[in-house]
């Protein structure tokens, strides 16, 4: 642990997803319109795409999807919300008195430019961008770069930056998801006789262009089972539209397991550095419902590490490995 040098501030901006203001289709749909107008998420050319996402997706989905954010939304907000603001809190003093450390959205609010921007007129003349994606993804990592170098883009004097790579194979990572795994199967009243690791989909197109993603889930599972001394299932969820995504899809996962004579099942998501709408809603009652209704049995959601000590610990080792060279010695 270090102190600032004196040259300045030092900023650490946590970075998310994002996600709708309420719980409500309006609000859903403000979201929804940011988020899937990104071209970094939608490959589809605009001029083809944007017809076809405000006259049926942004007229048919918003109700539906703020039905589901009803099922888990928490007296201080969307779970994601919450969990990142309890990260940065808890990482408030871990760097010393002259490091400030806040929390942006790609998409909503609190948004990653007026974050940026308070950093510098905090202060700041050094800031550390760390996406909160331990697998890299342009639709994820790249592209909450891009925003915060947009608003960089603005300043007359640029502070100096640096991004937190993916740290999908990360020792701490996996040491930090194999304590939550292991603490969460402890308080359980059965045995699974499968764990399942389901991490977020993108379409198949993106692994084929080049994106590492896929391969890099593939590495954390395979990581995360040996320190666990089992095999993991590995699936993909949250498919959207009719291209392939990457399979297999974890919805027809866990509805197969009870027919191959598995009717005890954990389910993970490590690729998610806080619970959200896709875990809460759609693995922990959608994939529960699927599965039992299949034949299953035991079905069992371990929560993502969120703002948990093993979880904040583990970010505060990996933001002060980046932060080395701009933290002076104690």
């Amino acid at each position: 642990m270090g102190v600032a040098a004196e040259q300045g501030r030092i900023g650490v901006l946590l970075i998310n997803l994002g996600t709708p203001d309420a719980p409500e289709a309006g609000a859903v749909r403000r979201y929804l319109k940011e988020f899937l107008s990104d071209p970094r998420v939608v490959e589809i050319p605009q001029l083809i795409w944007q017809p076809i996402l405000r006259g049926l997706v942004l007229t048919t989905r918003p109700a539906k999807s703020a039905h589901a954010y009803q099922q888990v939304w928490r007296p201080d907000g969307s779970p994601l919300a919450a969990f990142t603001r309890g990260q940065a809190a808890a990482l408030a003093d871990a760097f010393g008195p002259g490091v400030i450390v806040d929390h942006a959205m790609r998409y909503g609010s609190p948004a990653i430019a007026d974050r940026v921007r308070a950093l510098k007129d905090a202060g700041c003349d050094r800031i550390l961008l760390a996406p909160l994606y331990p697998q890299y993804c342009a639709a994820t990592t790249a592209t909450a770069n891009d925003a915060a170098f947009a608003a960089l883009g603005a300043l007359r004097w640029q502070p100096a930056v640096r991004t937190l790579p993916p740290y999908y194979d990360d020792p701490a990572y996996i040491a930090a998801l194999r304590a939550g795994v292991e603490a969460g199967l402890a308080a359980l009243d059965f045995a699974p006789q499968a764990i399942v690791a389901s991490f977020h989909g993108m379409p198949q197109r993106t692994a084929d262009l080049g994106d590492p993603y896929h391969r890099q889930c593939l590495e954390t599972a395979r990581l995360l089972g040996a320190a666990l001394g089992r095999d993991l299932v590995t699936s993909f969820q949250s498919r959207f539209g009719r291209a392939k995504w990457l399979e297999p899809a974890t919805d027809a996962t866990l509805r197969g397991l009870p027919a191959r004579g598995i009717s005890r099942v954990a389910v993970i998501a490590p690729g998610f550095s806080v619970d959200c709408l896709e875990t809460l809603e759609e693995v922990a009652m959608q994939g529960r419902d699927a599965f039992l209704a299949a034949g299953g049995e035991h079905f069992a959601y371990l929560p993502c590490l969120n703002d948990s000590p093993v979880g904040v610990d583990m970010l505060k080792k990996l933001l002060r490995r980046e932060l080395e060279g701009w933290l002076a010695p104690l």
